[in-house]
């Protein structure tokens, strides 16, 4: 019998965990306060639903996954992990560093799983990538840039920082392997006085490896764009297009008497196996909830928290 998961939050993206699960084989459970939200989702998946966190709990399922808004992802997430639970919080994994610092610190105290919700982590293109940059193909990194931009949705409670960026942030500590160590940024209010609508982050990571983030929803086009340069080649993926190519593009600068001299040769089309990422994940989830989590633990969830922080200072000052 496989594992059952219990999913907490049948919102927009707790719907998708459940239905997904449930089509898997491994849903077990759903808590939904709201009592008409959750006959609802029962009238459609059959299984055991709560409204009450506390009795999900006294069940004992596998694994439980935290889908409710971000504000309540600490005290959701503590109190699973301090009942031992195995448990996969969406991003971001809490709104303060030291809260998810203390989630890191209970999980390992209880040997429970702590796992966040980074998806693009889990898209087949992110790890094709992934892939290229550790086989040395591009040589040494040199810069990562990301785009996320688009017309809407506009958020009252968060900036856009906050909204689009912590899918960028995981994606390169994810590329690079090691989290960054210096952050500026800086943005722009436009439609409300207190929330940045534009903003842009300079990341440094050890050996001298840069990194841009660019968000917007204030912006005539979507575009998702993640482009990696090395100093032997360099990557491109556009996960916004219709074909979501990932294109090598066997382009550097050489150097010649002294000179710099571009070398030029003819780009290519990397294949990648196609598969849907939030599938991927939670069979990753399910595969480890009695061995390790090594992508997108707590503590890469943490470090992603951390960054939001530092670019929310800048933002502020």
């Amino acid at each position: 019998m496989g594992s059952k998961i219990c999913v907490i939050g049948g919102g927009r993206w707790g719907q998708n965990h459940i239905r997904t699960l449930y089509e898997m084989g491994n849903l077990g459970g759903i808590v939904e306060s709201s009592e008409k939200r959750l006959a609802e989702l029962l009238s459609k998946y059959p299984i055991k639903g709560f409204t009450d966190l506390d009795k999900a709990i006294t069940k004992g399922f596998d694994g439980y996954i935290v889908a409710t808004p971000a504000e309540t992802h600490y005290k959701i997430g503590k109190k699973l992990l301090e009942n031992c639970c195995h448990t996969l919080i969406e991003k971001p994994l809490t709104l303060a560093s030291r809260d998810s610092d203390e989630l890191i610190n209970i999980a390992e105290k209880n040997n429970a799983r702590l796992m966040v919700g980074h998806l693009l982590l889990f898209h087949p293109a992110i790890r094709k990538i992934k892939e290229v940059i550790d086989s040395g193909r591009i040589g040494q990194p040199h810069y990562i840039y990301s785009t996320r931009l688009n017309l809407g949705t506009v958020r009252t409670e968060e900036n856009v920082f906050w909204s689009f960026a912590p899918h960028d942030i995981s994606v390169i500590d994810y590329l690079v392997g090691k989290p960054c160590i210096d952050i500026k940024a800086h943005g722009s209010k436009f439609l409300q006085n207190n929330i940045d609508d534009v903003a842009m982050a300079h990341l440094k990571y050890p050996d001298n490896i840069q990194a841009h983030i660019f968000v917007s929803w204030l912006h005539p086009f979507k575009e998702q764009r993640l482009v990696v340069i090395g100093n032997k080649g360099m990557l491109s993926f556009e996960d916004s297009s219709k074909d979501k190519y990932i294109v090598f593009y066997n382009k550097r600068i050489d150097w010649k008497d002294g000179l710099p001299v571009k070398v030029e040769e003819p780009d290519e089309i990397i294949q990648y196996e196609q598969y849907a990422p939030l599938e991927n994940e939670l069979r990753y989830f399910i595969n480890n909830l009695n061995g390790r989590i090594e992508i997108a633990d707590g503590r890469s969830g943490h470090e992603v928290v951390k960054v939001l922080e530092k670019v929310q200072e800048c933002l502020n000052t």
